[in-house]
């Protein structure tokens, strides 16, 4: 990870919206606290950057495998017929990247699922077996 000055403080919205499953060499791995979608992020603890092309080159290439690493993950764990990968940050500039396993029967399905349905709470069971497997697993 790169050296900063400053010190990696997790954006109050993506803390209020998401749960903290485990640390990755680079990022922190989160599921957004929302049941309907199998839905985790990777936020680089990188201070102030809002792009992944303002990570140095280590670090781009350290997001990728991790990403890639979640990926494989979410296809043999929830087998969904599409995922959808994305940085979009336009109301949260603290780079993160979204990991969403998506179904045709999903409830918003083909669309985006940002703000179309009111969050359901995962259950505290559902979050301790997340952090049991993310800490077993070995990237």
């Amino acid at each position: 990870m790169s050296e900063e000055t400053q010190p990696f403080e997790l954006h109050p919205r993506l803390a209020q919206d998401s749960i903290h499953i485990t640390d990755w060499p680079l990022s922190q791995v989160r599921v957004m606290n929302d049941r309907q979608f199998p839905w985790f992020l990777l936020i680089p603890r990188v201070p102030n950057v809002t792009e992944i092309i303002d990570l140095n080159d280590a670090d781009q290439q350290q997001l990728w495998r991790e990403s890639a690493f979640l990926s494989h993950w979410l296809k043999a764990e929830y087998r969904p017929e599409k995922l959808n990968i994305a940085a979009i940050g336009n109301k949260v500039p603290q780079l993160h990247l979204h990991h969403i396993g998506r179904f045709s029967d999903d409830p918003v399905w083909p669309d985006p699922v940002w703000g179309r349905l009111p969050p359901k709470p995962l259950a505290e069971e559902t979050v301790t077996r997340l952090q049991e497997i993310f800490k077993a697993l070995s990237l």
